[in-house]
């Protein structure tokens, strides 16, 4: 079986350059395995320009592109399972989507205290917050149209450390069917978990940063007070509870996709941009 990890540093359709950095840097963080070669989503780094926001998605002709090159890089490839190493929560839909085409019985885990379901008419143009909703076929419909593979079906989905929604999205949840949870109070249970996956002969996980507890863990939206993005709060899960629902998964099912999206060292690019205002370190 051939994995490979995916560098995909995607950081316009979250609206912040820290993603771009942080990716980067978790490359470096996971632990090293020569068995996994490393390709990268070849991305132009933070340029500090707005962007415009067309039909209700913020830099929708490069978020597109970006989504394709995936793809590509990915079609080259030709893996069975795929590592993602994100950038926002965008970088799910490519290698996804290409897995679905490998594996009939296959379901999502979906890590995240969001849903993700977010449609450009909901007033939130950042489309990081529909990548879930475009892999059922029910997001924005041009970037639904960038998939090869069938669409995911409402009962291949499970949320977990799910926080409070919006009315939209519950409403979107609701419409299509999904069987969800807020985890506000407690999270869905090992058990549960483990029932989920015994329906399926593989599984896809996404794991978002900020599932984990803003006051505990600080490199998640959350942990910077200046941001509000659509209005949503932070997870609650500290970094125990999300390890043992990790071991779970993987011990427990045949994982051929993991995504690792939301990651921001807020600080460290801090540190990063101070150093690299020295001459010393230019020269």
């Amino acid at each position: 079986m051939k994995t490979i990890r995916l560098l995909y540093p995607y950081y316009l359709s979250g609206g912040l350059e820290t993603y771009y950095f942080g990716a980067h840097l978790l490359a470096h963080i996971l632990p090293q395995n020569e068995n996994q070669p490393l390709y990268k989503v070849e991305l132009a780094p933070p340029d500090g320009r707005e962007r415009p926001v067309t039909d209700g998605v913020c830099a929708r002709d490069e978020v597109t592109a970006g989504i394709m090159q995936a793809a590509r890089v990915i079609e080259e490839a030709k893996p069975d399972r795929i590592i993602t190493i994100g950038g926002n929560c965008i970088v799910s839909q490519a290698p996804f989507d290409y897995l679905h085409g490998l594996y009939d019985n296959l379901g999502i885990l979906w890590i995240d205290a969001h849903p993700d379901v977010s449609t450009p008419a909901d007033g939130y143009p950042n489309a990081h917050a529909m990548v879930l909703g475009s892999l059922m076929g029910r997001g924005d419909e041009a970037l639904s149209a960038l998939m090869k593979n069938r669409k995911f079906k409402p009962d291949e989905i499970l949320y977990v450390g799910l926080q409070g929604l919006h009315d939209y999205q519950e409403h979107f949840l609701q419409e299509m069917g999904v069987d969800y949870r807020v985890q506000d109070q407690t999270f869905v249970t090992l058990k549960e978990i483990q029932s989920f996956m015994a329906r399926f002969d593989h599984i896809l996980v996404h794991l978002d940063i900020d599932v984990l507890d803003p006051e505990l863990f600080h490199s998640t939206y959350f942990a910077n007070k200046e941001l509000t993005g659509d209005g949503s709060g932070g997870g609650r899960m500290t970094m125990e509870e999300l390890g043992a629902v990790l071991q779970c998964i993987t011990g427990h099912s045949d994982v051929v996709g993991f995504t690792i999206a939301e990651y921001l060292p807020f600080d460290e690019h801090r540190l990063h941009k101070m150093f690299a205002g020295l001459g010393l370190f230019n020269e």
